[in-house]
C-alpha cells in the first residue's frame, strides 16, 4: 500500500520531467538554428547628429618641440590632525614653441630696393604644454582618505605647470626664434630672390592706469 501511494505521489513528476524532455528534443534544434543565424546576421541600428561648433583659422608655425620625464611628488595637507596626502607620479610632458604668423601685419615686410626684403617677426611663443598621460603613471599613494583621484588630479595638473617652467626656463622662445631663421629665411630667399633679414616686431608697452 505505501509502495501504491509513493507511485501516485512520483507519476506527476515523471510525467512533466518526460514532457520536458519530448518539448527540448522538439523546440531544441530549431532554437538552436535561429541561436547560429542571429549570430551569423547581427543587426545594428547607430544614431548620431554630428554639430560643428567652431572653425578656426590656424597660423601658428610649429618650430620646437621639448620633451621632459619627471618624477613628481604631490603633498596636501587637509586636516591639522591627520597626516599629509601624498602621491608619487612619474610624468612624461611636451611643450611646444610657434611663431603666430596671423600676427604678421603689411608693415612688417618691407622691400628695400631690388635686392634686399626685410620681415619683422612676431615673438615666438609657447603655443602649447601638456601632459602624455599614456606615458605617465601614478607611482604610489599615501593617505588619500578616499580622495585618490582627486588628489592624483591635482598632482597633475602641478605637474603640467611645470612643464611650461621648465620649458622657458630651458631656452625654448629662444630656440624657437633660431629654428624660425633657420627655416624661414631660405624659404623666402627661393620665393623672393631677395637676402632676407628677419627681426621682431616693434611691441609698444603698455600703458599704465592714470593718476
Amino acid at each position: 500500500m505505501n509502495l501504491f501511494r509513493l507511485i501516485r505521489r512520483l507519476l506527476p513528476l515523471l510525467f512533466l520531467v518526460g514532457l520536458g524532455w519530448f518539448l527540448w528534443r522538439k523546440v531544441g534544434p530549431v532554437l538552436g538554428e535561429l541561436n547560429e543565424a542571429s549570430s551569423l546576421n547581427p543587426q545594428v541600428t547607430v544614431t548620431h547628429n554630428t554639430v560643428l561648433t567652431q572653425v578656426e583659422a590656424l597660423g601658428r608655425l610649429e618650430l620646437v618641440r621639448y620633451r621632459f620625464k619627471d618624477v613628481v611628488e604631490y603633498k596636501r595637507r587637509t586636516y591639522r590632525f591627520l597626516p599629509e596626502s601624498k602621491v608619487a607620479l612619474v610624468v612624461a610632458g611636451e611643450a611646444v614653441g610657434c611663431i603666430d604668423l596671423r600676427k604678421l601685419r603689411p608693415q612688417d615686410v618691407v622691400l628695400e630696393g631690388d635686392s634686399v626684403v626685410r620681415v619683422s617677426l612676431p615673438a615666438p611663443e609657447l603655443c602649447s604644454f601638456q601632459i602624455n598621460h599614456n606615458q605617465s603613471r601614478v607611482f604610489s599613494t599615501e593617505n588619500g582618505f578616499f580622495q585618490d583621484a582627486e588628489l592624483v588630479d591635482e598632482g597633475y595638473k602641478y605637474a603640467e605647470a611645470q612643464v611650461r617652467n621648465a620649458a622657458l626656463q630651458s631656452g625654448i622662445l629662444p630656440a624657437t626664434q633660431r629654428n624660425a631663421e633657420q627655416i624661414l629665411v631660405p624659404m623666402l630667399r627661393t620665393l623672393t630672390g631677395r637676402r632676407v633679414i628677419l627681426g621682431q616686431q616693434m611691441t609698444l608697452p603698455k600703458a599704465g592706469p592714470k593718476q
